[in-house]
């Protein structure tokens, strides 16, 4: 699966759409190195489905060829480029993204295993190289993910809490290197458990005003001092039903990652962290002809303990795979927890699968200014879908979220979550 996000404020007015957000133990995105779980490609009959490339064929009159059986082994590589913007207001940049996939072992009973490579660059000094993985043997009976980023990164941050307004804040520039790898085993069907270990180095670490000392801003004293270390390991558990990951219909998903980082494995301080994450995927109206009729629901907690590096904290955009808080600025809330909740309506526009829409809102709470049920933060959009793929459900999706003082367009992929 590919993903490219590309956020900027907007002038223009827009509706706001709202969506009840469901309480208790709902799904939700949570998508790290050791939690990405590609299913097989959805099964179900897409014989009266169109996407681009039935269009593609129809222009330039292409005719299919004798159908043949593929051989489980057979790569399967993607490419889009395209122009966005980077977070944290650095102007425009040149994002590519290339992805591959492979069947290691028989497709009925082993999962795709694939890579993706997204790099980006400013035309000047910002650029980040981001190597996603995720194997799988044989049978299932091994996952091996990883995460992999070498970025130079600068991102607007408003300090802990959310006490401060849209114009109270700082750019901070730093570089960052991740190694996230994990090996999970199978259990039974549908539930894998396993180690990884976990590795975040940031070094650089100012803000672009001299006269700022990210200390006293931030009022935090770990990890804002020229660079910052976390190195721990990780315990995994997932478990997940779902029939496609790129695309989710009937199913559900949870993952749990508690990392733990000594000082004897080279972090600066000792600190943990738990990572819950939880989805629920509802087909309304199964017995119609409608292929895409989904609510969505997804909620996750981070919690981060007292020595946590200052870049490391939870926040808003910054779950493993940078989905949530459509609608906000990315980083615009950090705390040592967060709780996010999001609710999404997935529904064809035409009979055969070609354009479709959603509705979605998102809140999320962090620690740091009042309590976590008294200080929240609503977001709500819609968004495009245009079939890309009929066969592995891939959409091209185009969202527009809005929350106070800010407002988001988003290019990519598959769904959000």
């Amino acid at each position: 699966m590919i993903t490219l996000n590309a956020k900027k404020c907007l002038t223009g007015a827009a509706a706001t759409v709202i969506l009840s957000l469901c309480t208790g133990m709902f799904s939700a995105q949570a998508q790290t190195a050791s939690t990405i779980i590609p299913k097989t490609v959805n099964r179900r009959d897409t014989a009266r489905q169109t996407d681009l490339i039935d269009i593609g064929k129809s222009l330039f009159h292409i005719k299919p060829g004798v159908i043949r059986t593929e051989k489980d082994k057979k790569i399967y590589f993607s490419i889009l480029p395209v122009s966005s913007a980077v977070p944290g207001g650095t102007g425009r940049a040149l994002v590519t993204s290339t992805s591959a996939g492979t069947y290691l072992g028989p497709r009925k009973t082993t999962n795709l295993s694939s890579a993706s490579f997204a790099p980006y660059w400013n035309f000047g000094s910002r650029f980040g190289l981001p190597l996603r993985t995720s194997i799988w043997l044989p049978e299932n009976t091994w996952t091996i993910q990883g995460d992999i980023r070498f970025l130079r990164y600068p991102q607007n941050s408003w300090g802990l809490g959310s006490e401060r307004g849209e114009d109270d804040l700082t750019l901070v520039n730093y570089n960052y290197f991740r190694f996230y790898q994990a090996a999970l085993k199978k259990i039974k069907p549908y539930l894998f458990a396993g180690f990884g270990y976990n590795l975040d180095y940031h070094w650089g670490i100012r803000s672009d005003d001299e006269n700022v000392i990210l200390r006293d801003f931030t009022k935090y004293n770990y990890g804002v001092d020229k660079n910052s270390v976390s190195s721990g390991v990780t315990a995994n558990i997932v478990y997940d039903t779902r029939n496609n990951s790129i695309n989710p219909l009937p199913g559900a998903y949870a993952n749990v990652i508690y990392r733990v980082n000594p000082t004897f494995l080279g972090s600066n301080d000792f600190s943990t962290s738990l990572y819950v994450d939880v989805r629920k995927y509802i087909r309304l109206n199964p017995a119609k002809r409608i292929q895409q009729n989904t609510l969505a629901f997804w909620s996750y907690i981070w919690s981060a303990s007292k020595k946590t590096p200052y870049l490391d904290l939870p926040s808003v955009g910054w779950d493993p795979y940078n989905r949530s808080g459509r609608g906000f600025d990315q980083n615009r809330y950090r705390g040592h927890t967060l709780v996010y909740l999001e609710a999404e309506y997935r529904r064809d526009i035409t009979a055969n699968g070609l354009l479709g829409f959603v509705v979605f809102s998102n809140v999320n709470s962090v620690s740091g200014s009042g309590s976590l049920l008294t200080s929240y933060h609503p977001a709500a959009g819609a968004g495009l879908r245009v079939k890309f793929n009929k066969a592995s459900g891939t959409n091209i999706a185009v969202d527009y979220g809005m929350s106070k003082g800010f407002k988001s367009l988003s290019l990519g992929l598959g769904e959000a979550f």
